[in-house]
């Protein structure tokens, strides 16, 4: 199985996973990027199943309203039953690097707000020890030189992401070279830098299950299964 092929089958298990879990007053939350794609994709077939749902990226919120299911902001609901999405980096303890696709704050925010987090990834994103990854960091604008720096001293090699501009308005420094071995602890350390809008470790929050596509099959992992 190609990559592609990998995503579309963890799309589908998480399909069959939340199926049985719907309720009419059902809010999901909705990740950003290709794995994402495809279970938005399939989540057309249950539209009627569940109420609506909150979307981590503006294209998601797009590509949802283009099969027809109900975008509410967060501030409208009540929270969220389940937020499905992919993954850059796993390790055992389901802590994950994201942000690739420059969605991180959202994506932080909905996976707070949700009672299940659900990752959905392929086996190459599967590490021992999470930043082989760049980490990416999202800052306010006039701030990214000095994060920089800071970033520098916490031993990492922050690359500033050109072109690329947030929903929320933030800037991506990519930070290499980071070996994380105490995810909780750096999370807090540069989420404390003045001008970080949030990293890209969600540990503090880690998911609940992750459903890892391999070449023998859709495996289903709580943390240190």
């Amino acid at each position: 199985m190609n990559q592609d092929q990998l995503k579309l089958a963890v799309a589908q298990a998480a399909l069959d996973y939340i199926a049985p879990k719907l309720a009419a007053n059902s809010v999901l939350g909705i990740g950003t990027g290709s794995t994402a794609n495809f279970f938005i994709d399939g989540l057309a077939a249950l539209k009627s199943q569940f109420k609506s749902a909150v979307a981590s990226s503006e294209a998601s919120a797009k590509r949802l309203r283009g099969h027809g299911i109900l975008v509410q902001d967060l501030n409208d609901t009540n929270g969220l039953d389940l937020y499905i999405d992919g993954a850059d980096e796993t390790n055992a303890n389901l802590e994950l690097i994201k942000g690739g696709g420059a969605a991180l704050t959202r994506e932080k925010i909905v996976a707070a707000a949700a009672k299940e987090f659900v990752c959905i990834a392929d086996e190459s994103k599967q590490v021992e020890t999470l930043g082989q990854f760049p980490l990416p960091v999202e800052v306010i604008p006039m701030a990214r030189e000095y994060v920089a720096r800071e970033l520098s001293r916490l031993g990492g090699t922050p690359i500033y992401r050109e072109g690329v501009i947030t929903d929320n308005g933030g800037l991506i420094l990519d930070v290499e070279g980071l070996s994380i071995t105490a995810p909780c602890e750096l999370e807090r350390q540069i989420n404390q830098i003045t001008g970080v809008i949030t990293n890209g470790l969600f540990a503090l929050r880690p998911a609940d299950i992750l459903l890892l596509g391999t070449a023998s099959g859709v495996k289903t992992l709580k943390a240190s299964d």
